[in-house]
């Protein structure tokens, strides 16, 4: 049943960006031939006449269309019609094609405004994080950090922790023995190295059966982790060194001994890598009746987990008012839109794989998630987020797209006469087959995240 109200709130979304193409294009007196939910790809589920407007439903329901008169070779209307759409003043066919990014938009604020007044609250973004139960074995480091049941986490690592997602990436990127190690850790245990075993060289393999002095072994440098890695706005990325096969097999070897007997397959070099893999402290804070405790450091174990359950509670702003509805919601909107319009960026730039990409059958199952298990307040917000995010494709400059239209309109409006209409017609269909091979692609991306339980 969430999924049913998902897909009947999308289609909502299709329809009122149509909508607004019509509406806008009565209001200059154009005439509409075709008012088309789905794309006509395929066969029509139905059909009606409505005034002089045809109203068709096509089975491939992923998009909507206006038809004007000018689209069609066979057209009744007298060339100077002034019902024609092309004979319109190039202001009002601006406002006839961006009508619909704009009804998109108003849908966005009607949805959250609906959803602050009905609920009485919006959400911040930000949940208090606190520790339910320590599931830890006994002898695991957060029994020594002075950790109790009910302590609300306020830091880790000096930053802030307003969701779980912040906290368990520091725990998984801070797990013991993943491999990696930071290139001046490295330089710092090869110093010691030297200076415990002068004789050998860097990339000399030591002879089997010599003893190799070992340095105190010290732990990593904590994790630093961007704010905007914490909030999911991009991928978190280091200048870490791997260790190949034959380190890590050393690695294993050389735990808790301070002399090496060599065994005549590795270098200065490997040693130095090998002992320099070791765990990376969690510095903790939390709050407990009203103080703010530092923690002693904690650890993650091989397994990136420290071993205690946690309990994400929602912060919410209250909108009890109207002002605060407007307030609190059209910040929410600009938060979100600013999300939006990073993600777009990060797109175009290649700073997402495209395997990432998903579409409206992701869009759905995720929605229909967020209904079952939030309830449809929920379920309001991300619609009005994925109506924001129409109206912002929408408005790309993309052939076969509303930007498209409008890039055309402003250099008819430069050149003082239109684009040569075959060559505008070309570029158009170019770029609608560009959308729909992507569209089938996303599609796969989502049937293939299906199927691997990604989402």
């Amino acid at each position: 049943m969430s999924i049913i109200i998902m897909l009947l709130l999308i289609s909502v979304l299709i329809l009122v960006h149509e909508a607004g193409h019509f509406l806008a294009a009565k209001m200059f007196k154009i005439k509409v031939d075709r008012f088309g939910f789905g794309l006509p790809i395929g066969p029509t589920l139905y059909e009606t006449q409505w005034g002089d407007t045809k109203v068709l439903i096509h089975a491939f329901l992923l998009g909507g269309y206006v038809g004007f008169p000018d689209d069609e070779k066979d057209c009744e209307l007298p060339e100077d019609s002034p019902e024609r759409f092309l004979n319109k003043p190039v202001y009002q066919r601006a406002v006839v094609v961006s009508a619909g990014v704009v009804a998109n938009i108003l849908c966005a604020f009607a949805f959250v405004f609906l959803t602050a007044a009905l609920w009485g609250n919006l959400p911040s973004g930000k949940y208090n994080i606190y520790v339910k139960d320590i599931v830890a074995p006994k002898n695991e480091s957060i029994w020594q950090s002075g950790i109790q049941n009910g302590d609300k986490v306020v830091k880790i690592n000096g930053e802030y922790i307003y969701n779980t997602f912040s906290l368990l990436k520091f725990v998984q990127l801070s797990k013991t023995d993943d491999g990696k190690i930071d290139g001046a850790a490295a330089i710092d245990n090869y110093v010691a190295l030297k200076e415990l075993n002068p004789v050998f060289q860097k990339d000399e393999i030591i002879p089997a059966g010599v003893a190799v002095k070992l340095p105190e072994r010290q732990t990593e440098a904590p994790v630093i982790i961007d704010k905007k890695v914490l909030k999911g706005m991009k991928k978190y990325k280091n200048s870490w060194l791997a260790l190949n096969k034959n380190q890590i097999e050393l690695r294993d070897k050389l735990k808790g001994k301070s002399v090496y007997v060599s065994d005549g397959k590795y270098t200065l070099q490997d040693i130095t890598y090998a002992i320099s893999d070791n765990s990376r402290p969690l510095s903790i804070q939390v709050q407990r009746s009203g103080k703010v405790i530092d923690l002693k450091p904690v650890f993650a174990n091989t397994k990136g987990l420290i071993g205690i359950k946690l309990e994400a509670r929602e912060i919410l702003i209250p909108t009890k008012n109207p002002l605060a509805i407007i307030k609190t919601g059209t910040k929410y909107l600009y938060d979100n839109t600013y999300m939006l319009l990073y993600g777009l960026y990060q797109i175009f730039t290649g700073q997402v794989d495209i395997k990432d990409l998903h579409g409206i059958i992701a869009i759905t199952k995720i929605g229909g998630d967020v209904i079952q298990n939030n309830g449809i307040f929920s379920g309001l917000l991300l619609i009005a987020i994925i109506s924001m995010d129409l109206a912002i494709v929408n408005f790309l400059p993309i052939p076969a797209l509303d930007g498209g239209h409008i890039m055309f309109l402003i250099i008819e409006k430069l050149r003082g006469k239109p684009v040569d209409e075959e060559i505008a017609n070309r570029i158009a269909s170019v770029g609608f087959y560009c959308l729909i091979a992507l569209m089938l692609f996303v599609i796969f991306n989502d049937i293939l995240g299906l199927i691997n339980k990604q989402f």
